[in-house]
């Protein structure tokens, strides 16, 4: 366990930080070559490298992947400053500012008694300040389609769009999953319409991850576990095939569900 510092050792290893980057910008050949650009798909593979901590709850590593995207927000600064943009404490001032801007119910006179209404608050300050002309056109265009949904959901819940029980949710959950089985049945030997079955099949998916929003599960989360889940069980099948003198490209599906159980079991 590390030992946590004052706000003093903070701002010290903050300037130290700097410090050094200045120095690897003008000594380092690897830094002194990068661009906005060229760290773009680094900051990328960093911030699911802490996603991946946050997965396993290993707060040393959590701790370790902070730093890194922590290095590149320094690294991103230095270039801005080098080109005469913005600089490291322009980006601190106007995050401070807009903070500040977007929380009235601590820094004005707005009331917010629920976080509900801090998140509606949020949203049309939001809107008003980047001009947008929908209450969507905040949501990256590059999203993965799982996470751009929940956005969606939650930004159109800020205006009020949205829900007043789960239950009506639910409702919804069912009503899509009969529509796409009666069109796609998986019993039935004709050939589906794939772009029926494909648009269906979103529907279903987006109102799941509308309803897993209302009962304060983070879909992204929920599958990326059942994802690790699967790869657990899977490779105990593969491992307890191969020491048992088994392939499992051999084996038939009834013989690779004996492992598949098995692998149940010890969980």
């Amino acid at each position: 366990m590390s030992q946590l510092s004052n706000r003093k050792a903070q701002l010290e290893a903050f300037d130290k930080l700097l410090t050094i980057m200045e120095e690897l910008r003008e000594q380092c050949p690897w830094d002194r070559k990068q661009t906005l650009e060229s760290l773009r798909h680094l900051t990328i593979e960093e911030t699911f490298e802490l996603s991946d901590a946050i997965l396993d709850n290993d707060l040393q590593e959590i701790k370790k992947e902070l730093g890194d995207i922590l290095l590149h927000i320094v690294f991103y600064a230095k270039i801005g400053a080098e080109k005469e943009s913005f600089d490291i404490g322009n980006v601190i001032t106007s995050l401070n500012e807009k903070l500040i801007r977007r929380h009235p119910h601590i820094y004005g006179d707005t009331e917010a008694k629920d976080e509900d209404a801090v998140k509606a608050n949020w949203e049309k300050i939001k809107l008003k300040e980047k001009g947008n002309k929908s209450v969507l056109g905040g949501v990256p265009r590059s999203l993965p389609a799982l996470i751009k949904a929940m956005r969606i959901q939650e930004k159109a819940r800020g205006v009020g769009f949205d829900w007043e029980e789960k239950e009506q949710v639910w409702e919804k959950v069912e009503e899509e999953m009969q529509e796409f089985k009666t069109e796609f049945n998986a019993a039935s030997t004709e050939e589906i319409n794939k772009e029926k079955a494909t648009a269906e099949f979103g529907d279903l998916l987006f109102s799941l991850i509308n309803y897993a929003r209302f009962i304060d599960i983070n879909p992204e989360e929920a599958l990326e576990r059942t994802n690790l889940k699967f790869i657990k069980r899977f490779q105990y099948l593969e491992q307890a095939a191969k020491q048992d003198g088994k392939s499992i490209t051999d084996m038939t599906l009834a013989e690779m569900d004996v492992y598949w159980n098995k692998a149940k079991e010890g969980e």
